[in-house]
Formats: structure tokens, sequence, C-alpha cells
């Protein structure tokens, strides 16, 4: 009986070490996913403010979507500390950490400063904010992969 229970509890232990690196590609897969969903919202979100500056809609939510843009950018960086390339993202961004790092604190910096100022403000400060704010090219230049 003995025997059995450690050709079992083997087997049982193989079988997990087998599915582990099937469990890090879910994870990897996951992690992925989640960084580009924030990226999608903060992309949503910069168009309705855009929409709103050029007055196709009216200026109601405007600072909801600033809101919005200013919290989903507190959890940019977040997303990428597993280091776990895919996606769109460059390697790069890990062998330069301390400068993709500092350009998210500015991102952060700038649209929690957008955010609050669109409460007061309204949509003159937001437009006048957001060409600096809202200024993903320089990063996405460095550290994106191309569509």
């Amino acid at each position: 009986m003995t025997r059995l229970f450690k050709l079992v509890g083997g087997f049982a232990v193989a079988a997990v070490m087998a599915a582990a690196p099937i469990a890090a590609q879910a994870d990897d897969k996951d992690t992925i996913d989640y960084r580009q969903h924030i990226m999608k919202g903060l992309d949503a979100q910069t168009a309705a403010i855009g929409m709103i500056v050029s007055t196709q809609i009216p200026e109601d939510n405007l600072v909801k979507h600033a809101e919005a843009i200013a919290q989903m950018a507190k959890t940019v960086k977040k997303s990428f500390e597993a280091k776990v390339a895919g996606g769109e993202s460059k390697p790069e961004i890990w062998a330069n950490w301390a400068d993709f790092s500092k350009r998210l604190d500015d991102f952060v910096a700038k649209t929690d400063k957008m955010a609050k100022d669109a409460k007061t403000g309204g949509v003159p400060v937001v437009m006048e904010q957001m060409v600096d704010a809202l200024t993903c090219k320089g990063c996405h230049d460095v550290y994106r992969n191309k569509k």
C-alpha cells in the first residue's frame, strides 16, 4: 500500500511540475491582456475628451473623463512591473526601466494635474494641458512596437 501511495504521489508531483509552465504562460498572457486593456481604456477616455474639446458633445462629463485618465495612468507602471514581454511592448522597457518608469511617473503627475484643473478650468484648461499630459507618442515611439 505504501508503494502505491509513493507511486501516486510521484505522478501527482510530476503532473504539477508539468503544468507549471502552462500556468506561467497563462499568467503572462493575462498580464499582457491586462496591460492592453488599460491602454485601450486610456485611448477611449482620451477620445471622449477629444470629442468634448472639439464640441462634438457637451462638456458635462469632462471632469469624469479627466479623472478616469488620471486613475488609469496610476495603474500603467504597475502593469509593466511583472517584466512580461509581449503584446506591443518592446523589451527596451525593461532594459531602460529607469527612463520608462520616469516617463510614467511624469504621465501620472500631468494627468493628475489635468484632472484637478478640469474641475475649475473646464475645457480651456484641459485643451491646454492635454497637449502636454497626453503625449503618448514620445513613449510609444521608443517602447512600443508598431501595429
